[in-house]
Protein backbone atom coordinates (compact mmCIF):
# COMPACT_ATOMS: atom_id res chain seq x y z
CA UNK A 1 0.00 0.00 0.00
CA UNK A 2 2.93 2.27 1.38
CA UNK A 3 5.00 1.51 -2.57
CA UNK A 4 1.45 2.50 -4.48
CA UNK A 5 1.00 5.59 -2.38
CA UNK A 6 4.77 6.70 -3.19
CA UNK A 7 4.30 6.08 -6.64
CA UNK A 8 1.43 8.15 -7.03
CA UNK A 9 3.05 10.85 -5.01
CA UNK A 10 6.07 10.75 -7.32
CA UNK A 11 3.90 11.11 -9.99
CA UNK A 12 2.00 13.68 -9.06
CA UNK A 13 5.29 15.49 -7.87
CA UNK A 14 6.72 15.09 -11.30
CA UNK A 15 4.02 16.71 -13.27
CA UNK A 16 3.62 19.48 -11.06
CA UNK A 17 7.57 20.09 -11.72
CA UNK A 18 6.99 19.79 -15.65
CA UNK A 19 4.03 22.34 -14.88
CA UNK A 20 5.92 25.01 -13.37
CA UNK A 21 9.04 24.15 -15.61
CA UNK A 22 6.06 24.75 -19.02
CA UNK A 23 5.09 27.57 -16.83
CA UNK A 24 8.43 29.33 -16.39
CA UNK A 25 9.89 28.79 -20.12
CA UNK A 26 6.08 30.37 -21.71
CA UNK A 27 4.37 32.10 -19.65
CA UNK A 28 6.76 34.37 -18.49
CA UNK A 29 8.11 35.90 -21.46
CA UNK A 30 4.48 36.24 -22.22
CA UNK A 31 3.54 38.42 -19.65
CA UNK A 32 6.22 40.27 -19.77
CA UNK A 33 5.67 41.19 -23.53
CA UNK A 34 1.92 41.62 -22.99
CA UNK A 35 2.46 43.63 -19.61
CA UNK A 36 4.68 45.84 -22.05
CA UNK A 37 1.98 46.15 -24.82
CA UNK A 38 -0.57 46.90 -22.56
CA UNK A 39 1.33 49.85 -20.55
CA UNK A 40 2.29 51.47 -24.28
CA UNK A 41 -1.40 51.13 -25.07
CA UNK A 42 -2.58 53.03 -21.81
CA UNK A 43 0.38 55.20 -22.12
CA UNK A 44 -1.14 56.46 -25.90
CA UNK A 45 -4.56 56.64 -24.17
CA UNK A 46 -3.28 58.93 -21.36
CA UNK A 47 -1.56 61.14 -23.67
CA UNK A 48 -4.14 61.08 -25.88
CA UNK A 49 -5.90 62.80 -23.02
CA UNK A 50 -3.20 65.15 -21.50
CA UNK A 51 -1.42 66.67 -23.95
CA UNK A 52 -4.19 68.51 -24.66
CA UNK A 53 -6.33 68.88 -21.52
CA UNK A 54 -8.93 67.07 -22.62
CA UNK A 55 -9.93 63.86 -20.93
CA UNK A 56 -12.92 62.64 -22.87
CA UNK A 57 -10.51 60.04 -25.11
CA UNK A 58 -10.30 58.29 -21.89
CA UNK A 59 -13.64 57.21 -22.58
CA UNK A 60 -11.71 54.38 -25.19
CA UNK A 61 -9.75 52.64 -22.17
CA UNK A 62 -13.13 52.29 -20.64
CA UNK A 63 -14.85 50.74 -23.59
CA UNK A 64 -11.82 48.64 -24.67
CA UNK A 65 -11.14 47.30 -20.89
CA UNK A 66 -15.38 46.78 -20.65
CA UNK A 67 -15.55 44.84 -24.37
CA UNK A 68 -14.62 41.38 -23.48
CA UNK A 69 -17.17 41.28 -20.93
CA UNK A 70 -20.21 39.98 -22.50
CA UNK A 71 -18.15 37.13 -24.38
CA UNK A 72 -16.85 36.25 -20.92
CA UNK A 73 -20.00 35.72 -19.45
CA UNK A 74 -21.69 34.70 -22.12
CA UNK A 75 -19.64 31.71 -22.86
CA UNK A 76 -20.58 29.75 -19.83
CA UNK A 77 -24.11 29.60 -21.78
CA UNK A 78 -22.62 27.37 -24.11
CA UNK A 79 -22.62 23.72 -24.65
CA UNK A 80 -20.29 21.03 -24.01
CA UNK A 81 -17.28 21.26 -25.88
CA UNK A 82 -17.12 18.05 -26.57
CA UNK A 83 -18.97 18.13 -30.03
CA UNK A 84 -16.73 19.30 -32.91
CA UNK A 85 -20.05 21.16 -34.62
CA UNK A 86 -20.42 24.64 -34.16
CA UNK A 87 -24.51 24.33 -32.60
CA UNK A 88 -25.23 28.24 -32.71
CA UNK A 89 -26.10 28.46 -29.50
CA UNK A 90 -27.96 31.86 -29.05
CA UNK A 91 -26.49 33.10 -25.49
CA UNK A 92 -23.09 33.00 -27.17
CA UNK A 93 -23.97 34.85 -30.29
CA UNK A 94 -25.90 37.59 -28.19
CA UNK A 95 -22.33 37.79 -26.74
CA UNK A 96 -20.18 38.10 -29.30
CA UNK A 97 -22.70 40.85 -30.90
CA UNK A 98 -22.74 42.77 -27.30
CA UNK A 99 -18.74 42.29 -27.52
CA UNK A 100 -18.74 43.95 -30.85
CA UNK A 101 -20.99 46.71 -30.29
CA UNK A 102 -18.64 48.19 -27.96
CA UNK A 103 -15.79 47.39 -29.93
CA UNK A 104 -17.00 49.34 -32.84
CA UNK A 105 -17.87 51.96 -30.20
CA UNK A 106 -14.33 52.21 -28.99
CA UNK A 107 -13.40 53.11 -32.58
CA UNK A 108 -16.04 55.13 -33.20
CA UNK A 109 -15.84 57.22 -29.98
CA UNK A 110 -12.59 59.44 -31.03
CA UNK A 111 -13.46 59.33 -34.53
CA UNK A 112 -16.72 60.90 -33.75
CA UNK A 113 -15.26 63.51 -30.71
CA UNK A 114 -12.30 64.55 -33.48
CA UNK A 115 -15.34 65.45 -36.40
CA UNK A 116 -17.35 67.35 -33.87
CA UNK A 117 -13.96 68.94 -33.20
CA UNK A 118 -14.46 68.21 -29.20
CA UNK A 119 -10.91 66.44 -29.34
CA UNK A 120 -8.36 66.69 -31.53
CA UNK A 121 -7.75 64.36 -34.45
CA UNK A 122 -4.07 63.13 -33.38
CA UNK A 123 -5.67 62.95 -30.19
CA UNK A 124 -8.06 61.13 -31.96
CA UNK A 125 -5.79 58.45 -33.84
CA UNK A 126 -3.68 58.19 -30.42
CA UNK A 127 -6.82 57.22 -28.69
CA UNK A 128 -7.34 54.65 -31.29
CA UNK A 129 -4.21 52.73 -31.82
CA UNK A 130 -3.96 52.69 -28.01
CA UNK A 131 -7.72 51.18 -27.60
CA UNK A 132 -6.68 49.03 -30.00
CA UNK A 133 -3.15 47.88 -28.06
CA UNK A 134 -5.31 46.98 -24.69
CA UNK A 135 -7.91 45.66 -26.67
CA UNK A 136 -5.95 43.33 -28.40
CA UNK A 137 -3.65 42.40 -25.49
CA UNK A 138 -6.67 41.38 -23.82
CA UNK A 139 -7.77 38.95 -26.66
CA UNK A 140 -3.84 37.56 -26.63
CA UNK A 141 -3.91 37.12 -23.14
CA UNK A 142 -7.11 35.31 -23.05
CA UNK A 143 -5.95 32.90 -25.86
CA UNK A 144 -2.25 32.32 -24.74
CA UNK A 145 -3.42 31.52 -21.26
CA UNK A 146 -6.88 29.61 -22.41
CA UNK A 147 -7.14 26.34 -20.22
CA UNK A 148 -7.97 23.37 -22.48
CA UNK A 149 -10.15 20.79 -21.44
CA UNK A 150 -7.74 17.92 -21.87
CA UNK A 151 -5.31 19.34 -19.88
CA UNK A 152 -7.66 17.90 -16.32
Amino acid sequence: MTAGLKSTVGVLWNSMISMITDLVSWDIPAVILLSFVLAVGFLLIILSCALWSNWLPLLVALTFVIAPLPNAIFAHCGGDDLSSEYEGNPAVDVGRFITSIIVVTGFALPLVLAHAEVIKPTASVMSIVGGGLVYGTILAYSQVFKQDADEF
